[in-house]
């Protein structure tokens, strides 16, 4: 505020009059000066499409087509000796990965050089790389952590290396850079970095990531997202959440992601876990679920080398050695195999007359009187694999049993008390086969009478948008005997259809739906309860629910 002098003293009548004549010649100012009425203010974001870029929500390429990151995350500040990881990762399917680097402030510098070459070992392998600053993460909270605007000044001194690459690189600008100490701190410093950066002339996309430790759960980002986009003058800004345990419902995660696209804001899962922890148990299922139903990105952590390597996709970096987090997110149900779709900027790929390599010598378990869950290792290919074709082995013939796009397959319609004998192959999106696997030889149950009609469903709607809706089906054993493998029968009654479904596969003719079991809820002890849920679409505002269940043909009580 402008302070007035004490000792400055005017007759009424001289100051009118001054007034008077300044105002005068200020609008004779105004007059020669004032742009045209009709001018047009230059459109928000335009400077931003040589490369990546958003509009309308959407994180979009240079030529407009849409893109969704499917990919996972790299500790490369940590093993900078490992660089084979990114041709692995993308011989694996994914489009996209995240590179953890270091300013220097906690962690050893990553100089020029070595982000130049970063880059073109993401260029090489055909994947869009997210660069992101680490020592950001639980600023406020953790005392060893640096601040954005540290990290700002960072991206600025590799200007010369980063321009030009506005089509390959995304710039993550420090991540998880506030705790849970005093959250609403987060939304001033992150507004500043993206200005910082802007001036200084850079017109790449940048990635901001929540308080919280990323995972926003007081809200924060959430909250100041609109203002903090607004902030950004080319409008080229990607909001990042982190998912672990807080978000362990799909009440929640369904609610997160889907606030950001009704508000026309870009969001990707720039990390998720799915092991549980201390915490709590993520629910991957419906993040991969909601993702894909919504068109977000995801990149899971991470690749290997995890402190606790519960986390670590590839143990000991090796491709071959996927854990079973790693199977979930490369292999699993809305994983990288069956839904990345490389970045157009790369052009056509040369044509791909590489096969797969076999899949492992598959395993079963949860065999019952008519199913049976086989699980193998999974296979590799330069392309990536999109599929697996299992086949019964009779002699020298081969029938088709299941076809999948994980390393897990529920085969069912089997006749009790029979021995048969399965394989797999592997295929990629070329249709090129890989060799056959090893053989399994498996031995159905008798049939014992496994129960249906001593079963009790209960259907609830969880979450409903316009044209779409998710909802849970739990379903209890009130038999003496335990239920092992199922197939639950149900009909919608007002044209739904099932569009992504967790715990069971899905099978629809009509208004008709059969789901058989998946292998980790193929058995139901005797008083437990096993749930399933999916995301469905419906054209009826009514979406009610099925009125009937039936459990290995018999009919269930519906609570």
């Amino acid at each position: 505020m402008r302070r007035r002098s004490a000792t400055t003293t005017r007759p009424a009548g001289t100051l009118i009059a001054a007034l008077i004549a300044a105002l005068a010649t200020l609008l004779g100012l105004l007059a020669l000066t004032a742009p045209a009425a009709h001018a047009a203010a230059p459109e928000r974001g335009a400077a931003a499409a040589t490369g990546l870029h958003v509009s309308g929500g959407r994180l979009l390429e240079g030529n407009g087509n849409d893109f969704v990151m499917r990919g996972v995350n790299h500790a490369h500040t940590w093993y900078p000796g490992e660089t084979q990881s990114l041709a692995d990762i993308k011989a694996l399917g994914a489009n996209t990965v995240r590179v953890v680097l270091s300013d220097g402030h906690r962690w050893n510098r990553n100089s020029a050089q070595d982000v130049a070459a970063v880059i073109a070992d993401c260029k090489a392998n055909r994947l869009i790389c997210v660069l992101e600053v680490h020592d950001t993460t639980g600023y406020g909270e953790d005392a060893a952590a640096g601040t954005l605007d540290h990290a700002a000044d960072y991206w600025i001194s590799l200007k010369d290396v980063l321009a030009g690459e506005e089509d390959y690189v995304v710039i993550n600008i420090g991540n998880e850079p506030w705790g849970n100490t005093d959250p609403a701190g987060w939304t001033a410093p992150t507004t500043a970095a993206i200005k910082k950066l802007r001036a200084a002339g850079f017109t790449h996309t940048l990635m901001v990531d929540a308080p919280n430790w990323g995972q926003d759960w007081q809200g924060v980002m959430k909250a100041n997202a609109a203002q903090v986009y607004a902030a950004d003058p080319t409008g080229n800004l990607l909001f990042s959440i982190h998912m672990y345990s807080v978000y362990d419902t799909a009440q929640e995660i369904t609610d997160y992601l889907k606030s950001y696209v009704d508000a026309k804001l870009p969001l990707v899962i720039g990390e998720f876990g799915g092991p549980a922890d201390q915490w709590g148990d993520p629910d991957e299922d419906t993040m991969t679920a909601a993702a894909q139903q919504l068109g977000l990105g995801w990149l899971a952590w991470s690749w290997s080398g995890n402190t606790d390597p519960v986390l670590d996709l590839a143990i000991d970096f090796d491709p071959a050695r996927l854990s079973a987090w790693g199977e979930r997110v490369f292999h699993g149900a809305n994983g990288i195999a069956q839904t990345a779709r490389e970045a157009t900027v790369f052009g056509p790929a040369g044509p791909d007359t590489q096969a797969p390599t076999a899949p492992g010598t598959p395993t079963a378990s949860a065999v019952s009187p008519t199913s049976a869950t086989l699980t193998w290792a999974a296979a590799t290919d330069d392309k990536g694999v999109t599929g697996y074709d299992v086949v019964r082995v009779t002699g020298t013939t081969e029938t088709p049993a299941a076809a999948t796009t994980t390393t897990k397959a529920t085969i069912g319609s089997l006749t009790p008390a029979t021995t048969y004998t399965f394989a797999v192959y592997a295929r990629d999106a070329a249709g090129n086969r890989s060799p056959r696997s090893a053989t399994v030889t498996v031995t159905t149950d008798k049939d014992t009478g496994t129960p249906g009609g001593t079963c009790a469903v209960t259907y609830r709607v969880t979450n409903t948008w316009p044209g779409g809706f998710q909802a849970d089906i739990a379903i209890r054993n009130t038999g003496t005997t335990a239920v092992n493998g199922w197939t639950l029968g149900f009909a919608f009654p007002s044209g739904q259809t099932v569009s992504t479904m967790w715990g069971g596969t899905p099978t629809q003719t009509g208004a008709q739906v059969k789901v058989a079991a998946a292998a980790y809820t193929a058995t139901i002890p005797v008083g437990a309860t096993t749930t399933l849920g999916f995301i469905g679409t419906t054209t009826s505002a009514a979406n009610s629910a099925p009125t009937a269940f039936t459990l290995n043909g018999a009919s269930c009580t519906s609570t």
